[in-house]
């Protein structure tokens, strides 16, 4: 049907789509999108698929990765591990399912997947991506869009952790991100903090419309957590609160220096989290949220002067829960959705961590922990 020839593959759609109001048996040529890779029945883009097509031979916009790691976002490995009770057999199990079932790896329960990487094996011939065979990249769009194909069985993993050896192959289209990983750095240093880039890049861009603003990042230990609250510095934040969740992580962050004042509350707990922030010098003129659990809203809106900023980078946020909430308590507060990309975002985190001593050991911590 296709191959590795020099006419571009066409779909011939199996089932009548609706474009426009006019079923039709229509055939596409590669979309930038990757369209073209949804088998669903109805029009929608490969993070909103079902299931998507994972053959192997390249449109000429595509571009084909040997995978090597993949990197499970944080919701989605830590809702895994509760549901399976930290059983990593039975984690392993159901990620291998996921994939094979979706043709992608999308946590049917979260929503959110994760990052690779790998080294480029094959580049079609209108890929803008402008990489290269022999290439060893991360990817910067998110696994829940990314076709792929494990080919191990994940033979290397113990389902205890969210770096996941991996022999496969994902496909990259026109419009996906990718980044060829830097020579000083290990590479599973810069995928971890490649997952996370979009963080700090829309925490600075934030935070510099703001003067000298005081900034709250709940879940400051973590990977975004670290680097947001490094880049809010950098771009002028006056003052930094670091808010976590046990006295371990606190006694981490206040060793890194990257928070001028580090509290531990429970951020589901909305009055406990407030205070904790009032008590630190807030309320804060910017509120970033980067935990991995769900019940953040209430508080983080509680925490954020009038006329401040919240901003979600968690995929376990409800932002149902975070518009009503703020109705609700006529919160007059910017909510924004961090989307995960921003022009040079992963650049600009790799320097972060290069220039931070602090954030350099977090996330050496975090690793080893999970080694």
């Amino acid at each position: 049907m296709c191959g590795p020839s020099n006419a571009a593959p066409q779909i011939l759609l199996s089932q009548p789509r609706n474009y426009g109001g006019t079923p039709a048996m229509v055939a596409l040529d590669s979309d930038p999108t990757g369209l073209h890779r949804v088998l669903d029945d109805t029009v929608v883009l490969p993070q909103a698929a079902q299931r998507l097509d994972t053959r192997r031979e390249l449109w000429p916009d595509e571009v084909r990765i040997r995978v090597e790691k993949l990197n499970l976002d944080a919701a989605s490995f830590r809702q895994l591990e509760r549901k399976h009770a930290g059983d990593g057999d039975a984690v392993r199990r159901e990620v291998l399912d996921i994939v094979a079932t979706r043709g992608k790896m999308q946590n049917p329960e979260t929503g959110s997947g994760g990052m690779l990487v790998g080294t480029v094996e094959e580049v079609g011939p209108r890929s803008p991506l402008g990489l290269r065979p022999g290439d060893r990249v991360a990817t910067l769009v998110s696994l829940t869009l990314t076709p792929l194909v494990i080919e191990d069985d994940l033979r290397s993993w113990d389902g205890r952790g969210e770096q996941v050896p991996c022999d496969g192959y994902a496909v990259l289209f026109g419009r996906s991100i990718a980044a060829v990983l830097p020579d000083d750095l290990p590479a599973d240093l810069s995928l971890s903090v490649m997952d996370v880039c979009g963080a700090p890049a829309l925490t600075a861009r934030v935070v510099e419309g703001y003067d000298a603003p005081t900034v709250a990042v709940i879940g400051g230990g973590g990977k975004s957590g670290s680097l947001s609250l490094a880049a809010a510095r950098h771009a002028g934040a006056g003052r930094t609160i670091g808010v976590v969740p046990h006295e371990r992580e606190a006694t981490q962050l206040r060793e890194s220096g990257l928070a001028d004042e580090v509290v531990v509350a429970d951020a589901r707990n909305p009055i406990a989290l407030r205070d904790a922030v009032t008590a630190a010098g807030g309320p804060a003129d910017v509120t970033v949220v980067c935990v991995d659990v769900p019940g953040c809203e209430g508080g983080a809106i509680l925490a954020t002067a009038e006329r401040g900023t919240v901003v979600f980078f968690s995929m376990a946020t409800s932002f149902a829960a975070a518009a009503l909430g703020a109705e609700g308590l006529a919160a007059d507060v910017t909510m924004l959705v961090g989307n995960g990309y921003a022009p040079g975002h992963a650049a600009y985190a790799l320097e972060l961590l290069r220039e931070n001593d602090g954030v350099r050991r977090l996330f050496e911590a975090r690793l080893e922990a999970h080694a």
